[in-house]
C-alpha cells in the first residue's frame, strides 16, 4: 500500500472574473435592471418566435427552446428577487 503515491501536485490558483475589474463597483440596481431587461428582450424574442411559428416561418423546435429559455429565465429572476425581499425583511427585523 505505500506504493501509492501521487505525482505533479502543484496548487492551482483560483480563476478571478475578468468581466469584474479590482475596484470597480456595480450597483445592485443596474445589476438587477439588467438582467429585467435581458429577461425582456428574451420575451420578446420568444413572442415573434410564436408569430413567425403561426406564420410558418419558424419550426416549432425552435419556438419551444425560446420559450423554455424564457421560463427558465424568469423563474430565476424571481428567484432572485424572493430571496432579496426576503434578505431585506431580516435585516429589517434585525435590532442594532
Amino acid at each position: 500500500m505505500n506504493d501509492l503515491k501521487i505525482g505533479n501536485l502543484h496548487q492551482v490558483a483560483p480563476k478571478t472574473n475578468e468581466t469584474v475589474k479590482p475596484g470597480s463597483r456595480t450597483e445592485f440596481g443596474k445589476v438587477i435592471k439588467g438582467a429585467v431587461d435581458r429577461v425582456n428582450g428574451m420575451e420578446r424574442e420568444a413572442n415573434r418566435s410564436i408569430v413567425d411559428l403561426l406564420n410558418g416561418k419558424a419550426d416549432i423546435h425552435e419556438t419551444m427552446i425560446n420559450l423554455q429559455k424564457v421560463d427558465i429565465s424568469m423563474r430565476l429572476l424571481l428567484t432572485i428577487r424572493n430571496k432579496a425581499v426576503e434578505a431585506y425583511r431580516e435585516i429589517m427585523h434585525m435590532q442594532f
